[in-house]
C-alpha cells in the first residue's frame, strides 16, 4: 500500500483525493496538511508540513502557487517524493522544482487527467500533418469563475506540445486588441474565458481554407484530475530521482 501525505487536504481538489482514496485499497492518505481546519478528516491534518510526524511515502501537492515553495524545502530536506498538481507557478518555482528533481523523484503535469494527456499526443501528430498546409492554430480554454491563472496551465501545455514538435515556431499571441493587422501564420493564438462553475474545457481549433478542425477535452468533474494524481503517487513510490510526468504514467 502506498501511503500519501496529502499537501493541501482540505481544498476542493484534496476533498476529492480524500473521497476517491478511500475507496481504494492500494494506497491510503496518512496524513493532510492545511491551514484551515474546518473540515474533519480520518486522519491526521497539521497546519504546516513541517510539522507532520507522521510516516507517508509520497506527497500529493494540490495546494497555492505560494505554499508549493515550502513543499520543495521539505523534499530537500527529506529527500521524499512529490507530485505537484497545483499549477500558476512562477519562473522561480519552476526552476526549484527542475533542481529538486535532481536528488528526489518528481512527477509534475499541468493537468492530472489522463484524457487530457492522451490529447497531447494526439495534437503532436495533428500538428505536423497540418500546419505545413497552411491551418492556423487556435487553443479556446474555458474555467470556472473562480480560477486565479490565465491561460489555465493546460492550454500552455497543449501549446508547447504542438509547438515543439514544430521546432518552436510559433509564437503564442494571447490578445489582439491592440494590433490592427492580419494574422500571421506563425501566430498560435491561446483565449481564456472564465464564467460559472465550468470544470474545465479546452478546444484545439484547426482553421484551414474551406475547412475547419477541432479537437476537444471537457472535464465535467474534479475527480478526473484526482484519479490521475493519485495514479501519479503510485507511479512515483520507489523511483529514482527524475522529472517524470503523465505520460510515464500511462506508458
Amino acid at each position: 500500500m502506498v501511503n500519501i501525505l496529502m499537501n493541501g487536504c482540505n481544498g476542493k481538489m484534496g476533498q476529492v483525493i480524500t473521497e476517491l482514496v478511500s475507496q481504494d485499497d492500494s494506497v491510503c492518505i496518512s496524513a493532510g496538511v492545511d491551514v484551515y481546519d474546518g473540515i474533519e478528516n480520518s486522519y491526521p491534518v497539521f497546519p504546516s508540513i513541517d510539522e507532520v510526524n507522521v510516516g507517508f511515502d509520497v506527497i500529493i501537492d494540490f495546494s497555492t502557487a505560494a505554499v508549493v515553495g515550502k513543499v520543495i524545502d521539505y523534499c530537500e530536506k527529506h529527500r521524499k517524493p512529490v507530485v505537484i498538481c497545483t499549477t500558476g507557478l512562477s519562473d522561480d518555482i519552476l526552476g526549484r522544482i527542475e533542481e529538486l528533481s535532481k536528488t528526489c523523484a518528481v512527477l509534475r503535469s499541468a493537468n492530472m487527467s489522463i484524457g487530457v494527456n492522451v490529447l497531447m499526443k494526439l495534437l503532436k501528430q495533428a500538428v505536423v500533418r497540418l500546419a505545413p498546409e497552411g491551418f492556423d492554430i487556435e487553443i479556446v480554454e474555458k474555467h470556472h469563475n473562480q480560477k486565479l491563472d490565465a491561460p489555465s496551465g493546460t492550454a500552455l501545455s497543449l501549446a508547447d506540445a504542438m509547438n515543439e514538435e514544430m521546432n518552436g515556431a510559433y509564437e503564442y499571441v494571447y490578445d489582439r486588441s491592440g494590433v490592427r493587422k492580419k494574422r500571421d501564420k506563425k501566430e498560435m493564438g491561446i483565449s481564456a474565458v472564465r464564467g460559472g462553475n465550468i470544470v474545465g474545457e479546452h478546444d484545439v481549433i484547426f482553421a484551414g481554407t474551406d475547412e475547419v478542425i477541432t479537437i476537444s477535452h471537457t472535464a465535467y468533474s474534479k475527480k478526473i484530475f484526482a484519479k490521475g494524481a493519485i495514479a501519479g503517487a503510485r507511479y512515483l513510490c520507489g523511483k529514482a530521482p527524475g522529472m517524470y510526468d503523465m505520460s510515464d504514467v500511462m506508458e
